[in-house]
């Protein structure tokens, strides 16, 4: 069925072409080599139809034109050589015999170079030939052809500044005497065997001459000004209209201007330089303006790279013209380098000191711009009016600011950098090259910040104007149209009105009359003149009106004569007509400046004064004053209809590129980008980390676009275009990859703000100063159409996968850090990765990026459905169990482990740690005292520190490294959340499967070392002896004695001399008491002295020591992993129960009376699918529903997600399921660490289960502990009494070790020794020497019973409650099985 055309044609005034991309870049120029608007040409074809003989000067006219159009082109060529010699090759000496075909070869490649250069000869020969000869027919006192016109002398000094320019080029090229010296040289060696070459020879000759006399082109066009005649008249004209255009500033672009000051110079030689009347032209024109001029402008630009001094001009050509030669006082004006500092300093050249004033205008007009922007709007005459003042203010504001960009470029190639400080220590012994020390080391920081403002001012003015284009063309045409009939139909009327006023009633035909009958009057020849001369100008008025009145837009009828506006009344009043988008033609504007020019010099070029000064004129002054502003505007016209090749004029910044001068005089290919001011502004930018200039970044880039189109459209020369476009795609690259380090360096320093602990930034006096400053990125993030060199470049694109690329960088970076660090270190890598996440998040609101999820699945290689392990998991493993296990040991008070500065450490081998930037950490850049990584980036300049400004005032990286440095000497709850939120319920099962597997591999282990233990021990233990009366050896009573007597000689020192050795005390029985006294001491230490005798007699391992700190370390590792285990089971809790909070509400689960879980709804629906099955049957009743199944499975799936937590709400214990899989697995040892008694009762003294082996090895590392110089419990920690106490619980001796244990029976015998002396003799002092051994056995039983306790609470004996995890991570109920062997087998098993 086919759309009506008014159905199509709405539906497609719907789209919007439009987006909301900024505009950050300038006027989009696509690069093309064809002719284009900028080379529209003024035609004059339609001259001839005005009738104003004007056909010898339009003729001219289009000769000087067609002459400017080729002499641009030869300067273009000269601009451009570079010398052929540096790339022929060099022979060697076994290829001498080819020497004559090498130089064959090279005068054919040089011949076609120096053809050019012969044209150039020949072509300047013939300019100056034609522009003399142009000069000289307006320079005879006959005059018999009108002009020249305005627009002629335009033409002929754009035709001179021409000629000045090939002149200035042949004498800064070096390399075309050198390529001449080459090319005469192979011309004489292949030209012997040549016919007829004296003509050859004298072209060879002529050229030479040119090429090296300098100023040879002005030399031969004032030959051929003052070959025949003399033409100070028209060159006085020339200096009179150039200095009145300067002083007036009449041109209104830089071009224009640049032109006047570049032939200024030239026009005073040559008119100073006639041998008629040198000195006539100080008479018209004073010396000290033209001095004001040239000191105001030192420094002219020529070429891009080139530049010229008027002073160095007159000094340099008085040498060739003797009579300038005494004109001192301008040969005494100061050359550019003769300047001094401080006045260099105060020249207007340098835009740093016009910044401020260019910011106001820019803003200011920005204003006027924007308040303009209404194109549905109707305007009225005065609103198109202030339009057509806008445009020609954005004219002329574009005009100043690229004007001071060239006049700073000139002056910075005049005044090169005298002292180099280099950016790089290794630049320091090396050499800089000229153009170095112009461009790259010639501007500091400050001056590259202005330069930035200025060209993204004018590209951004320039994009809105050129945008505008469309919008005001057809109001700046009718008020042009309003303009130009408004004065010839109305101030022309006045004019002429006011010309006959006091001729009321003589017509022009009664005026010609009286003028033939003064002729024949003797004494009556002024007013002959005078009646002449008006009707001269009446006619010129005439002709005005009849060129360019618009009689169709008018109301009134076009007066046929002068008599109806001799009259007042009704009459006398202006013509009123409407206005029509109808533009004069330049043919047009040329013929009304012609007139005006008439009617002002009467045609007279030896006329005083100036232009438009009333010297021997009779016109009125304010009629004067109205001719001299049309006049004006005529000239702002063609500008103004020209509207988008002015703009792409006053825009073109291509200049700041070319470097060929310098090029040539380095003698290098072509400079590095570092010496590209382009890529200096947009470095720049970037490292100068300025909010303000960011979003500028981009317009540097369109400096670029300016000089292909340059390169290809002006200069016509594709290897320029190469050698940009090569620039570009590396400068661009670099760019990207510097924008997105500084993005996401700004991003990841916002998200590590943003994360700071609170509690640490109230803490301090200043937490303001971890703030970020906020950057302008948005701007950029949106750009998706960056217009370079004819292409299209999505930079958004380009930035979104750059950073996911460097986000995926920054992840293995971290794990890779991790991988190289201890398993302290998961809470920074958590830390880490928060801020890394949270930098994601932030800046994900402006790009579109890859799932932060799934590129930590990418790096952790756990993509697959079916992995449930990942990197982290099982990097987590390994340390665990090459350095966390065997290194680590437990303090139960504080719930940490620590690593023991006294074991020997386990070798481990670990990577290195990897170095990477600041920004993979938490994104500041520089570094302070204490930060992880040092300052990467370094200054270009000495004075140039803070373009690399810190995005913070300190140093983020710093503060989290100290918050983190807190938790990197232990392992505690902290680490243990860490683990838990990293790995998820994905990989933390398989974690916990491996660390179970390492128990059961552990107790494998351990089995034959146990056993060897039990074959060490003796038949029979018996019990310790409780009695004091035990026997002891002479020995032991003689050292208890003499312990006791030392104390006992030091309580009495005072009082009375103590015996000196034991018999003599014994002897005397006044000290029987205390004879008596050191007796028991001696007793009660041989009493514990033979507790502990005898356990050491019973544990003989001393053949086996190795073996019992191998069982030690086994029975600690275990014990380390079942505490560990019970942090997680903590941790998975606290975890749980906030889950549970969250999810409760949605659940309609409400808490009971005993603190079970009740449903709070009856009918059976929880409040999440009453809230969705509602919502989907109030839209599927609703008529307007057009997919009412998308809401039916937004129902179902509600209700699955309902049944799936649920399911999910009551986990199992990680702990119970821990001990439970030991329980099984000690199960297969249960007949050889738990061996029923033969008897049925208790075995007392035959016993050699799992209780008593380690009741040995407990009481002889707390022995060793006490005594050895490392600390025992330093070496192995609390988690050996976790293992081993588990252990034994799990095989059901508990009772057999509290009963039995060695430490606990000498803890009992001390205990009733202690008490027995203490009612005896109440002597504290007799158990000293033991406290530390028994405070440590006391610690033991302690902690024993705590783990004890703690395995009663979680994992009763009467049955095993533990909970399964599934391979999905997902836990089970608690399931209850019996305590056997069988029961192993129903655990999850490894690889299932």
């Amino acid at each position: 069925m086919a759309v009506p055309v008014e159905e199509a044609i709405a539906a497609l005034s719907t789209f919007s072409l439009e987006d909301d991309q900024p505009e950050v870049q300038g006027p989009a120029i696509w690069i093309s080599t064809e002719r284009g608007a900028t080379q529209s040409p003024i035609e004059y074809s339609d001259v001839s139809a005005y009738r104003l003989s004007l056909s010898e000067d339009t003729k001219a006219l289009n000769q000087l034109n067609s002459l400017i159009q080729e002499g641009k082109e030869m300067a273009s060529v000269l601009y451009t050589y570079r010398s052929c010699v540096k790339a022929l090759p060099q022979l060697p000496d076994s290829m001498k015999q080819s020497q004559a075909d090498l130089y064959l070869e090279t005068y054919q490649v040089l011949d076609l170079e120096m053809s050019r250069l012969r044209e150039i000869q020949r072509w300047q020969a013939s300019a100056a030939s034609k522009l003399a000869a142009d000069m000289q027919r307006f320079s005879r006192p006959e005059r018999r052809i009108n002009g020249p016109t305005i627009t002629h002398l335009w033409s002929m000094l754009k035709l001179l500044d021409v000629l000045v320019q090939l002149d200035h080029l042949k004498n800064a090229k070096a390399s075309i005497p050198n390529d001449f010296s080459w090319y005469k040289r192979t011309f004489t060696q292949v030209s012997v065997q040549w016919q007829d070459i004296d003509s050859m020879r004298e072209e060879l000759d002529d050229l030479q001459i040119f090429l090296s006399t300098r100023w040879a082109i002005l030399l031969n066009l004032h030959v051929e000004m003052f070959r025949v005649n003399n033409v100070e008249d028209i060159l006085q004209v020339l200096i009179v209209f150039a200095v009145e255009s300067l002083e007036l500033d009449f041109a209104l672009l830089f071009p224009e201007r640049h032109i006047l000051l570049r032939v200024l110079p030239v026009l005073v030689v040559l008119a100073t330089s006639s041998e008629k009347d040198s000195e006539s032209l100080y008479k018209r024109v004073k010396i000290i303006r033209l001095i004001n001029i040239f000191k105001n402008d030192p420094v002219i630009p020529a070429f891009p790279d080139l530049h010229l001094s008027p002073a160095a001009i007159l000094k340099e050509l008085s040498t060739y013209f003797h009579k300038f030669s005494t004109q001192t006082r301008l040969l005494t004006l100061p050359a550019p380098h003769e300047l001094p500092p401080r006045e260099a300093q105060e020249r207007h050249y340098l835009i740093i000191n016009h910044i401020g004033a260019i910011r106001s205008e820019h803003d200011d007009f920005l204003l006027l711009l924007k308040s303009s922007d209404s194109a549905d709007v109707e305007w009225c005459k005065e609103v198109k009016g202030n339009m057509y003042d806008m445009v020609v203010e954005g004219f002329q504001l574009l005009s100043r600011w690229t004007t001071r960009i060239w006049e700073q470029c000139a002056w910075k190639f005049s005044r090169p950098c005298k002292v180099v400080v280099p950016s790089e220590s290794y630049e320091a012994s090396s050499s800089f090259s000229d153009y170095e020390k112009v461009v790259r080391y010639n501007y500091s920081a400050e001056e590259r910040k202005a330069l930035v403002e200025l060209v993204s001012y004018i590209k951004s003015i320039g994009s809105m104007m050129q945008r505008c284009d469309t919008l005001v063309a057809d109001a700046l045409w009718e008020t042009i149209h309003s303009e130009v009939q408004d004065f010839v139909q109305n101030t022309l009327a006045t004019m002429l009105r006011t010309t006959f006023r006091k001729k009321k009633d003589l017509s022009s035909r009664d005026l010609r009359c009286r003028c033939d009958t003064y002729l024949f009057e003797e004494g009556r020849c002024s007013q002959v003149f005078e009646l002449t001369n008006k009707i001269h100008v009446t006619r010129i008025l005439s002709d005005m009106r009849t060129l360019s009145a618009d009689w169709m837009a008018n109301t009134s009828k076009p007066e046929s004569d002068l008599q109806p506006l001799q009259h007042g009344g009704e009459e006398s009043r202006g013509s009123f007509f409407h206005p029509r988008p109808v533009a004069p033609t330049s043919a047009q504007v040329h013929c009304l400046q012609f007139l005006i020019y008439e009617v002002v010099s009467g045609g007279n070029l030896r006329k005083p004064g100036g232009l438009f000064g009333n010297s021997g004129s009779e016109i009125p002054v304010n009629d004067l004053k109205q001719l001299e502003t049309f006049f004006y505007k005529l000239s702002f016209f063609l500008h103004v209809l020209d509207y988008t090749v002015t703009v792409v004029t006053l825009t073109d910044l291509g200049f700041l590129w070319f470097r060929e001068f310098y090029l040539e005089s380095s003698r290098v290919i072509q400079f590095p980008i570092e010496c590209s001011l382009p890529w200096m502004l947009v470095d720049h930018v970037l490292h100068s980390q300025n909010a303000g200039l960011l979003e500028s970044v981009l317009m540097p880039f369109d400096i670029y676009n300016d000089s292909g189109q340059q390169a290809l459209v002006v200069l016509k020369q594709r290897f320029l275009y190469d050698e940009i476009e090569a620039e570009v795609d590396h400068c661009f690259d670099i760019f990207v990859s510097n924008l997105c380090d500084n993005i996401f360096t700004y991003y990841k320093s916002w998200a590590a703000s943003e994360l700071f602990d609170p509690s640490f930034l109230f803490a301090l006096d200043n937490g303001e100063k971890y703030s970020v400053q906020p950057m302008r990125f948005t701007a950029l993030l949106k750009m998706t159409r960056v217009k370079l060199l004819g292409r299209t470049i999505d930079l958004r694109s380009l930035i979104a996968e750059r950073m996911n690329k460097v986000f995926r960088e920054n992840l293995e970076f971290l794990f890779d850090r991790f991988e190289s660090q201890d398993l302290c270190s998961i809470f920074e890598l958590e830390k880490l990765l928060d801020v890394l996440k949270h930098a994601h998040e932030l800046l994900s609101k402006d790009l579109l990026m890859d799932a932060f999820s799934l590129m930590l699945s990418e790096m952790q290689e756990n993509i697959s459905l079916v992995s449930y392990s990942s990197r982290l998991a099982s990097q987590i493993w390994m340390e665990m169990r090459n350095d966390f296990l065997p290194n680590f040991i437990l303090c139960n008070t504080t719930q940490r482990f620590v690593r023991s500065s006294k074991i020997p450490s386990v070798p481990v081998q670990r990577p290195s740690v990897p170095s990477a930037k600041p920004n993979f950490y938490c994104g500041t850049q520089w570094k302070t005292e204490g930060s992880m990584e040092p300052r990467t980036q370094v200054p270009l300049n000495a004075q140039d520190d803070h373009m690399l400004m810190p995005l913070c005032k300190f140093d983020l990286n710093s503060a989290h490294q100290t918050f983190a440095q807190l938790h990197s000497g232990f392992f505690g709850m902290a680490h243990m959340f860490s683990i838990v939120r990293l790995l998820g319920s994905r990989s933390l099962p398989w974690l916990i499967r491996a660390l179970l597997d390492h128990i059961s591999n552990k107790i494998a282990t351990l089995e034959p070392m146990i056993t060897g233990l039990q074959e060490a021990l003796p038949k029979s233990i018996g019990l310790l002896p409780f009695d004091g009366g035990v026997t002891v050896d002479t020995a032991s009573l003689l050292k208890g004695v003499n312990e006791a007597c030392i104390k006992a000689r030091l309580e009495t020192r005072q009082h009375q001399k103590a015996p000196r050795c034991l018999p003599k005390s014994v002897g005397y029985g006044r000290h029987t008491p205390s004879f008596l006294r050191l007796l028991e001491g001696g007793k009660a230490y041989a009493s514990r002295k033979g507790c502990m005798r005898l356990v050491r007699e019973n544990l003989s391992w001393g053949s086996k020591p190795e073996l019992k700190v191998e069982v030690l370390r086994g029975i600690k590792e275990i014990g380390s992993v079942l505490y560990w285990m019970g942090l997680l089971d903590i941790v998975l809790r606290e975890v749980d129960t906030t889950h549970f909070m969250q999810t409760a509400p949605w659940l309609g689960l409400i808490p009971g009376v005993d603190g079970q879980i009740l449903q709070g709804q009856d009918s059976g629906d929880s409040p999440v699918v009453t809230l969705f099955t509602s919502a989907t049957s109030a839209i599927v009743s609703n008529p307007g529903c057009l997919d009412p199944t998308s809401f039916h499975t937004l129902s179902k799936q509600a209700e699955a997600a309902d049944l799936l937590c649920k399911a999910n709400m009551n986990t199992g214990s990680v702990l119970e399921y821990a001990l439970a899989f030991t329980s099984a697995t000690l199960d297969k040892y249960c007949s050889k660490w738990s061996a029923a008694p033969k008897t049925g009762f208790l075995d007392i003294t035959t016993s050699k289960d799992f209780y008593r082996i380690f009741s040995g090895l407990q009481i002889g590392y707390l022995e060793e502990s006490v005594q050895l110089p490392p600390n025992n419990h330093e070496i192995l920690g609390d988690s050996v009494a976790w293992g081993g106490c588990t252990i034994i619980y799990l095989l059901g001796q508990q009772l057999h070790f509290e009963l039995f244990d060695f430490s606990y029976q000498v803890l009992n015998v001390a205990e009733v020794e202690a008490a027995s002396l203490l009612q005896t003799h109440k002597n504290p002092h007799l158990a000293q020497g033991w406290e530390s051994i028994l405070e440590a056995m006391k610690k033991a039983r302690r902690l024993n019973n705590h783990v004890f306790s703690m395995l009663k609470a979680r994992c009763p004996l009467e049955d095993k409650v533990a909970c399964a995890i599934k391979q999905s991570g997902a836990p089970l109920h608690r399931i209850k099985f019996e305590n056997t062997v069988s029961a192993f087998e129903t655990l999850p098993q490894k690889g299932a």
